[in-house]
């Protein structure tokens, strides 16, 4: 109770084990790091580095952005607004008889209303 109600005194000890050195984790050490650690590390901070640029991107959308890729700035001659419509024959085969159904089908409607 002494201990915990007076931390200021401070721990005396005279055990020699507790003078004890660790060769491995002593400051003087050499750092040594396994390959596949580095590895993973420099792996999580290539995700962390990508991440952050999206954020910054994300936060950030008065910065504009910048493309140096060609084929970023190609264009499409297919779907461009100036494009002529190309519409296949079998599709606009089967437009003209739906449409023909339907007119078929308003025909009867106004008949049985107004007979």
């Amino acid at each position: 109770a002494v201990d915990y109600l007076h931390p200021e005194v401070g721990v005396t000890s005279t055990d020699g084990a507790a003078f004890g050195r660790n060769y491995f984790n002593r400051a003087s050490a050499p750092d040594v790091e396994d390959i596949e650690l580095a590895d993973e590390r420099a792996a999580v901070l290539a995700e962390v580095d990508s991440l952050k640029k999206l954020a910054v991107d994300y936060l950030h959308p008065e910065v504009g952005v910048t493309s140096t890729d060609g084929a970023a700035f190609g264009r499409n001659y297919f779907n461009r607004a100036s494009a002529p419509d190309v519409e296949d024959i079998e599709l606009a085969d089967e437009r003209a008889a739906v449409l023909a159904e339907v007119d078929s089908l308003k025909k009867l409607a106004v008949d049985y209303l107004h007979p």
